[in-house]
């Protein structure tokens, strides 16, 4: 093996068994005994390849489910792998779940002997260690407490500590920093540089592509079981967030598409009763009416998923039955929790319609949006001029779905601003 390599996968698979029905009880085990039992073959890792050299920071991404966990779980020798080989050129100190290792009755300072030595450290450097572990971990006070009253931003911090005074050549983490505050992850990151100063490794699990692009010298993707792509943080990072955002226009569409089955499913006198009701409330009130919605990017194609800066056009589509002189159309537009956020309208905007008739659509754009990751809701509605006719109202009725690459997200947008002292 090359020296300057820390690690070598080599064709790696690993396939698990998963029941189609779950047994809990002596009872339901008892029922099953003579039935047939069916199970599901799923392919966490396929013929999976890749080195990580020495002294570097090296990131691994993917969506729940693309064999992140299971690969870290590989290399730290705690899954056997089905096919294929693992070669690693130094000690390993893995960090993958909350809380492994800890016993819950026993004290953070009992338990710090217990992960050290597990680690593989002697008591004896465990005693010449034990401030520095306690003090990075800033859990003084709470030391002779036991680990089951420890919040789990407290057991991160005890088992990162450990971990990290372990002193081995090579470091794998599986998200785990999620769980600790921005003070706490900003002090382990400054650990991991003195790792890769120090010529050690580290190995990164994680969700948050900002980290990835901010630290990681080389980011890997994994999709369902594959690599899709190796290499500049920048580049996979952006990769990952657009397969994230196709992924989200598949499901909003497959989500449309079932809707669609499940009204097709609908009784026929149901469904007659339903027009029924719908001509008579469009022959009472709706003297116009607005038809449908759609999310457009600034090249016209229709979307229901965007990103932090994309500009946005919500299409309305209305029909006016007689011509409606100066309309008013207005937008409400809600987070998922219903935070209203802003609510224009064409006549607070000063943007006057002499009148409309048929068939048509107005576009409200919202250029350069500043929302931060999350779903919003769109109402719209339809009146004339005095506000006193309301022609037609969708409330919350249309959903898009922001995806940012933004740091800190703090709130429910970018707020642009200035300091000044």
């Amino acid at each position: 093996m090359d020296k300057e390599i820390a690690i070598k996968v080599e064709n790696l698979s690993k396939t698990f068994t998963i029941p189609h029905e779950k047994i809990s009880t002596l009872r339901g085990a008892f029922v099953n005994m003579l039935r047939i039992k069916s199970y599901e073959q799923f392919k966490a890792l396929d013929d999976v390849s890749f080195e990580v050299k020495k002294g570097e920071f090296f990131g691994i991404i993917g969506r729940n489910g693309s064999g992140k966990s299971t690969l870290l779980k590989i290399l730290a020798g705690i899954y056997q792998p089905d096919g294929g080989k693992v070669k690693i050129n130094g000690r390993i100190s893995p960090f993958l779940e909350l809380g492994i290792g800890f016993n819950p009755e026993l004290s953070g300072r009992d338990n710090i002997y217990l992960n050290a030595t597990v680690l593989g450290l002697t008591k004896k450097q465990i005693d010449e260690k034990f401030d520095d572990i306690v003090n990075f971990s800033e859990l003084r006070r709470f030391i002779d407490q036991k680990i089951k009253n420890y919040s789990s931003g407290m057991q991160v911090r005890l088992a990162f500590s450990v971990a990290i005074h372990a002193n081995r050549e090579i470091l794998l983490m599986d998200e785990v920093l999620a769980v600790g505050d921005s003070n706490f992850q900003s002090k382990c990151f400054e650990e991991f540089n003195k790792y890769r100063d120090a010529g050690k490794t580290v190995v990164l699990v994680t969700h948050d592509i900002t980290t990835v692009q901010r630290y990681c010298d080389r980011v890997m993707l994994l999709r369902e079981g594959k690599i899709e792509i190796i290499g500049d943080p920048e580049k996979v990072g952006s990769e990952y967030i657009f397969q994230n955002m196709s992924d989200e226009e598949k499901r909003i569409l497959e989500k449309e598409k079932r809707e669609i089955e499940q009204n097709k499913r609908k009784s026929k006198n149901q469904k007659e009763q339903e027009e029924k009701e719908k001509i008579k409330t469009e022959e009472r009130i709706k003297i116009a009416r607005i038809t449908k919605v759609e999310f457009l990017d600034k090249g016209g194609n229709i979307k229901n998923v965007f990103q932090t800066g994309d500009d946005i056009v919500a299409r309305i589509h209305f029909r006016a039955e007689k011509p409606i002189p100066k309309p008013v159309f207005g937008i409400a537009i809600y987070t998922q929790d219903g935070i209203h956020i802003a609510g224009p309208n064409t006549k607070s905007s000063q943007f006057n319609i002499e009148n409309i008739k048929d068939n048509g659509h107005i576009d409200f754009i919202v250029p350069r949006n500043r929302f931060f990751s999350g779903g919003y809701m769109f109402s719209v509605s339809l009146c004339d001029w005095n506000s006193l006719t309301p022609f037609d109202f969708k409330d919350r009725a249309y959903n898009l779905k922001i995806i940012s690459k933004e740091e800190n997200q703090n709130g429910i947008i970018k707020l642009e601003h200035q300091w000044k002292i």
